[in-house]
């Protein structure tokens, strides 16, 4: 009776018996056997076929990633299913997502299409967690699979790597760097940077709880009192708040420093204390709500005064990174000196070469008896959560960039206009041209 029913609802929908014959796989209709998965999966797909042959789908595909090392995925299940929904068509690399934790059939089932990776790189719009430029050496053989007008989006380091943007200019691709987009209410939920930020600073605090060698909080014991951990967060962004939560939850007595004394509510409504020292305040963010670097003599006197403040902590996690320039020293040799044999130091400003001396990406040393951590990618050491986030602020972008399912790429728009580098062949981008020391494009002319 329940396979009639359905049969029923198939007819309605207007799907001939050749349809659904030719694409239903191991159907039976009576008895415990009927396969409701099955039947659902002919309807999307018969569903497709027929709206294919007078609607023309934008087609947006992900691949697995080619970074050593990267675990993530641009977009999760729940996501394709989001974006199906809204009407696109949803190509997959096969096994772009295994390594995140979510399998093809996880894909499939929320309607996505399985294709080759070559199929994958036809699509009108790509999706990728590290483009070219984030993925400079591997990426190379991805490069020359894109094709000119197509619309590529991901992290691609434009204020680091400005001439891998260059390159992608002269292949004709429309480059969206995520990164980029600005700080402004209505951009919180498409904020990639602030999504991985929060990752990193979980994790940051994890390995260093794992790699010292007492435990974090205070233990009241048979054996006697066990004291806690003293945790010192230098930069109270997303990464250092959430890296003061996690110690803090872990049981240890944490300490935060930030230029900005603005953010003082912020560390002491997580239970940590905040670190004064005796600076005059600079203007330490951008317009666009990143931080940007101050001059010699402040860091001069900053690692100073800090020296003291390190030398009485178990653990540093330094979060202070510039995008797109050096990152400053804060952790002096001396400080590590002074510090507790046993101590550790977990550098998140390690890919901008540290704010450690003793700092190396991705390398763990032992100075002076200090472990020096300098992870360079920590969210893909947590790639299933990492994924998650990621692909949900991509939506938003999505979103947002195709109202109603169509192109809207308007650079009036200041989302647009802040992450959009490249298109029509050249860098359009004012700070990336800059770097590039091109001349600045005429307002009328972008």
């Amino acid at each position: 009776m329940w396979g009639f029913s359905c049969v029923g609802v198939l007819v309605f929908l207007g799907l001939s018996r050749h349809i659904l014959t030719k694409n239903a796989v191991c159907l039976s209709f009576t008895g415990e056997n009927f396969r409701w998965r099955e039947i659902f999966i002919s309807a999307k797909i018969a569903t497709r076929n027929l709206m294919s042959k007078t609607v023309r789908l934008m087609d947006i595909s992900f691949l697995k990633e080619t970074f050593p090392g990267e675990q993530r995925v641009a977009l999760t299940p729940a996501s394709v299913g989001v974006l199906c929904r809204q009407g696109f068509e949803i190509l997959m690399e096969p096994g772009a997502g295994e390594l995140a934790g979510y399998a093809n059939d996880e894909y499939v089932d929320k309607g996505a299409t399985v294709v080759s990776r070559d199929e994958a790189f036809g699509a009108d719009v790509l999706l990728q967690v590290r483009s070219f430029g984030a993925n400079s050496e591997a990426g190379k053989t991805d490069l020359q699979q894109m094709r000119a007008g197509q619309l590529v989006i991901g992290m691609c380091d434009p204020l680091g790597n400005p001439q891998a943007v260059a390159q992608v200019a002269q292949c004709g691709i429309t480059l969206l760097a995520l990164e980029l987009i600005p700080r402004v209410t209505r951009a919180q939920s498409m904020d990639i940077l602030s999504s991985m930020a929060t990752v990193a600073g979980y994790r940051a605090v994890v390995l260093a709880a794992a790699r010292l060698p007492r435990m974090f909080p205070l233990l009241m014991t048979a054996a006697g009192t066990v004291t806690p951990a003293r945790v010192l967060v230098i930069g109270a962004g997303v990464a250092g708040l959430q890296a003061i939560a996690t110690a803090r939850r872990l049981g240890a007595v944490v300490y935060a420093y930030d230029v900005r004394s603005v953010v003082r509510e912020q560390v002491e409504s997580l239970g940590a204390r905040f670190v004064e020292l005796n600076l005059e305040n600079q203007a330490s963010e951008d317009q666009g709500g990143y931080a940007k670097a101050l001059d010699d003599k402040f860091y001069q006197r900053q690692r100073e005064l800090m020296t003291a403040v390190i030398a009485a902590s178990d653990v540093v996690i330094s979060t202070a990174a510039i995008p797109g320039r050096q990152a400053p020293i804060l952790v002096s040799a001396e400080a590590v000196q002074a510090m507790p044999s046993g101590s550790v130091i977990v550098d998140l400003a390690a890919e901008r070469g540290g704010n450690c001396e003793f700092t190396q990406p991705d390398q763990n040393i032992v100075a002076h008896g200090v472990t020096i951590l300098g992870p360079t990618n920590l969210p893909s050491e947590i790639p299933y959560h990492a994924s998650q986030m990621f692909s949900k602020n991509l939506v938003a972008f999505l979103t947002h960039l195709f109202p109603e399912g169509k192109l809207n790429l308007d650079l009036e728009d200041e989302i647009f206009r802040e992450t959009t580098v490249t298109q029509g062949g050249d860098v359009i981008h004012p700070r990336i041209r800059e770097l590039l020391k091109l001349e600045a494009i005429a307002e009328d002319a972008v």
